[in-house]
């Protein structure tokens, strides 16, 4: 990742708003219903160009595809993995457990059932490289069309944890080797963003929010960490081929409208993520629950040469963050870490990390990107 140490820039997360006739033609796809693949194409590419172009408007610095193509952050997998088959009812996670008539409200979204989760049945391979390559190509063509010299692009992809955590094995003997077969296959991926020379995102809520799991909900905090860790190994295994340098990692406590009162803390499990061979490091901070850990930075320095891009806008309320908030934000964080470690303002989480379930209206969405970027530019005056 290159970054400035004199001006904070801006970033996102990875998924923004689709248009209806997207989220349209995604549900059908979802429901494996026919869909014109001419009119999926035009579609797609059409929203690629528009979020694109958005981004622009918006003056954001570090910019994506929006993740428009994609049915999920992380449930896109199924259509570029082998093995997968089926799907069975998930169990709440602990939080939500104690409030079970909230929860029913949640996760509804017209597009995907997120009550089930995909089966894996068969052995994990990549067999994605197509879909993956026009998904790759439509923003590379959308980036010439809008024709704005951004100073920096990504792509997201999902952590071999994330796909583990939330597909159910029925192949596999041990989590472990589940785990690691994934890893194997997504390396394809990775691999494949990082040869276009963008930045390769890796999203990985599960490295924070394990603890939230039916699996982990009552063990202690080391068993915790010692998830975290193998989670972590995983990783580093499927990035061995991409420099440090091009990949920047995201982790959050579950971007949901939830108590969240079981959430681990963040300076428990700064120094299991601090093992990834990555330079950047997106967390929240403006989520409600977490706005007082920008003291882990403190406790827990950052390592050398990495980038923080802090989560300071809430990407679960339809309130537009003040400018001025967003920049005290980014100021406390500062203060927090080595005056050497570069800064790129962010939003907690994705605006759309699952099609058709927008807690944020889609203008109101934009709406916070604008004032993310005017606090930036505050924030940029007072620090430097």
């Amino acid at each position: 990742m290159t970054t400035t140490k004199d001006r904070i820039r801006t970033t996102h997360i990875g998924s923004l708003p689709r248009p209806p006739a997207l989220l349209e033609l995604l549900e059908a796809r979802q429901n494996d219903e026919p869909v014109d693949e001419d009119e999926w194409t035009e579609t797609v590419a059409e929203a690629t160009r528009a979020v694109v172009e958005r981004q622009a408007e918006v003056g954001l610095d570090v910019v994506n595809n929006g993740e428009q193509s994609r049915v999920s952050f992380n449930w896109y997998v199924a259509d570029r993995l082998s093995g997968i088959d089926g799907k069975r009812e998930q169990e709440l996670w602990a939080d939500l457990q104690e409030f079970p008539e909230y929860a029913e409200e949640t996760f509804k979204t017209d597009v995907i059932d997120l009550s089930m989760q995909p089966v894996v049945d068969g052995p994990i391979e990549y067999t994605g490289h197509g879909e993956a390559e026009d998904e790759l190509e439509e923003f590379r063509d959308a980036l010439k069309t809008v024709d704005i010299d951004f100073e920096g692009t990504f792509v997201t992809s999902a952590s071999p944890s994330i796909v583990a955590t939330t597909h159910v094995n029925e192949y596999y003997d041990t989590y472990k080797e589940f785990l690691f077969a994934v890893a194997d296959a997504m390396q394809a991926e990775y691999e494949l963003v990082a040869e276009t020379g963008m930045t390769l995102q890796i999203d990985a809520p599960e490295l924070l929010t394990i603890g939230q799991t039916a699996v982990y909900a009552d063990e202690p905090l080391e068993e915790i960490r010692a998830a975290t860790r193998l989670h972590v190994e995983a990783l580093n295994e499927a990035l061995e081929n991409i420099p440090a340098e091009q990949v920047r990692l995201h982790t959050c406590w579950g971007s949901y409208e939830g108590p969240h009162h079981l959430d681990a803390d963040l300076v428990d499990l700064l120094p299991e993520i601090y093992e990834a061979d990555i330079t950047g490091l997106s967390v929240e901070q403006a989520n409600p629950r977490h706005q007082h850990e920008y003291r882990a930075f403190a406790e827990q320095p950052l390592p050398d040469g990495w980038t923080l891009m802090p989560g300071v806008i809430d990407v679960k309320t339809n309130i537009i963050d003040h400018p001025e908030t967003i920049a005290d934000r980014l100021e406390r964080v500062a203060d927090a870490v080595d005056d050497s470690t570069p800064i790129v303002a962010a939003p907690d989480c994705g605006f759309g990390t699952q099609a058709g379930l927008g807690m944020v209206d889609p203008e109101i969405a934009w709406a916070k990107l604008e004032a993310l970027v005017e606090g930036a530019e505050i924030a940029t005056e007072r620090i430097y």
